[in-house]
């Protein structure tokens, strides 16, 4: 396994933290009975905040991977961001050949 710290490494991982701590919250929400739409807003808050670590990982790796990537000529460092973002927002996005 490679290391991949990038600038917002520390960025990342005290917001995946948040995320996890706001998470547990809503678990002892759910467990404690707590109303559907309390749950369901704070849900929503944390689906919010592991959308945005999303971002900073997405711009970090476009920022250093892909362009030390592209310096280089290695192409599947794009085709493995590609399958990425495919798996993050649900759809297919297929290369176009000729796009550098």
């Amino acid at each position: 396994m490679s290391n991949h710290n990038h600038p917002q490494s520390k960025e990342v991982i005290n917001r995946l933290s948040r995320a996890i701590g706001r998470l547990e919250s809503v678990k002892r929400m759910a467990e404690e009975g707590r109303s559907c739409t309390d749950i369901l807003t704070q849900t929503a808050a944390v689906i919010s905040a592991l959308n945005n670590v999303s971002k900073l990982v997405i711009e970090d790796h476009v920022n250093h991977c892909v362009v030390e990537a592209s310096k280089e000529g290695d192409e599947q460092v794009i085709k493995e961001l590609i399958e990425a973002i495919n798996h993050y927002i649900g759809i297919t996005v297929k290369r176009m050949d000729g796009i550098h």
